[in-house]
């Protein structure tokens, strides 16, 4: 693994209302990634065809794309300029969308929009680099409340606007969010010297080196990426499954439940906080489980208030799974936390690609059957993978 020559700079502090403007412009930034899955089934009606289906995995495989890509030269070049030019592209990959006359057009703008909205992701290790080691879980916990807030409420936006205005006008308001976020960012952040002085092809490379000299690193990305999966299968076929005959409800409503899954928001902070005292891993393990109970509960109780109780248990594993894995990542290698970064957050966003296009082939396939075996099977294989580490780890298993 190629190794880094610079030390790391000092760090210049975090104030909580730094901590709070970077959660804003992350959950802002997050939130384009998802304003298309309440609005799936308008946009397939203004543009029917096949390839309308697949614009939530479009925009998910853009962001895998961009954690990979993009996400790593924050250890190298000044974090403030690349977030604020990251989110003026970003404006313009939106508004590409709301112009887009034909499906395959809106598809390959997904693909921008999901690529570029990867800014939050640049955030997300600037607030670790800044705050100090005792209060970094709660700092990340605090921006990732930001990102969990624009994921839920974004499909509570996009459901309205939609409904009320048209989808494409969704896109449109988007624009000026995204310009205002970067704007903030740029007169706010700090100017920070880059973690690294590898070249770009070097950084890539270390990557993999990154991968394979860190187990821990290798199994939070894997369970993350299956927990995410779990999570993106049921708020990809959401809209359809409330416009099923089992209840003829819209767009809007769809995006409501966003709001009833912004119960998770607490769980980031106190599972930094937690982390910082405890350790991050009893929390992985709990929320590995909680994925699998929200989808028992989809299967068997099969009512609205089902679908209610089902994703508050749902997103509040989901954030308390992410924090607890970044935790994890972050405490090992300092100086490439955009890289491990990358590693974690690609891992979980090719799962969430995964699970769109898996639950949109199980609707077709077998209807929400399908899909709820689909989350169940993610979520054992999410449980297991952790019960067996813990079982290794444990003082028994190593006495044995």
């Amino acid at each position: 693994m190629s190794t880094d020559p610079a030390p790391p700079p000092a760090k210049t502090g975090l104030s909580g209302l730094m901590a709070l403007c970077m959660s804003a412009a992350a959950g802002v930034a997050v939130a384009n990634i998802y304003y298309n899955q309440p609005m799936l089934g308008l946009i397939e009606q203004d543009l029917p065809g096949p390839l309308a289906g697949l614009i939530p995995t479009a925009t998910q495989l853009g962001y895998a794309v961009g954690l990979f890509l993009l996400v790593p030269l924050g250890d190298i070049i000044d974090r403030r300029r690349q977030i604020g030019v990251q989110f003026m592209v970003l404006a313009v990959a939106l508004a590409l969308a709301a112009i887009a006359p034909s499906a395959v057009l809106v598809v390959i703008a997904s693909l921008a929009v999901g690529l570029t909205a990867t800014v939050a992701q640049q955030i997300v290790p600037l607030a670790a680099h800044l705050s100090s080691p005792d209060k970094r879980g709660a700092t990340v916990g605090t921006v990732l409340s930001g990102i969990l807030t624009g994921i839920l409420l974004s499909r509570t936006l996009a459901g309205f606007v939609a409904t009320h205005a048209g989808w494409r006008e969704m896109f449109w308001l988007g624009v000026p969010m995204a310009m205002i976020a970067g704007a903030l960012m740029y007169a706010t952040l700090p100017r920070v010297a880059p973690d690294s002085r590898l070249s770009y092809g070097e950084l890539l490379r270390s990557i993999i080196g990154l991968w394979r000299a860190f187990p821990a690193l290798r199994l939070a990305a894997v369970t993350q990426g299956l927990i995410f999966a779990a999570f993106t299968a049921f708020w990809t076929i959401l809209a359809f499954r409330l416009q099923s005959p089992a209840y003829r409800l819209g767009a809007d409503v769809a995006g409501l439940f966003g709001v009833v899954g912004a119960v998770g928001i607490f769980a980031a902070p106190l599972a930094g906080r937690f982390a910082d005292k405890r350790g991050p891993k009893p929390i992985v393990i709990l929320a590995a489980g909680l994925i699998l109970v929200s989808w028992l509960i989809f299967g068997l109780w099969t009512s609205l208030v089902g679908l209610v109780v089902g994703v508050i248990v749902l997103d509040f594993a989901m954030q308390s799974a992410l924090v607890s894995n970044q935790h994890i990542a972050f405490t090992l290698q300092p100086e490439a936390r955009a890289r491990l970064n990358t590693v974690l957050m690609g891992s979980m966003f090719l799962g969430g690609a995964f699970g769109s296009a898996a639950a949109s082939a199980a609707w077709k396939s077998g209807g929400w059957l399908a899909v709820t075996l689909l989350g169940l099977s993610l979520g054992a294989i999410a449980t297991a993978l952790q019960g067996l580490n813990f079982s290794r780890t444990t003082p028994a298993a190593k006495a044995v």
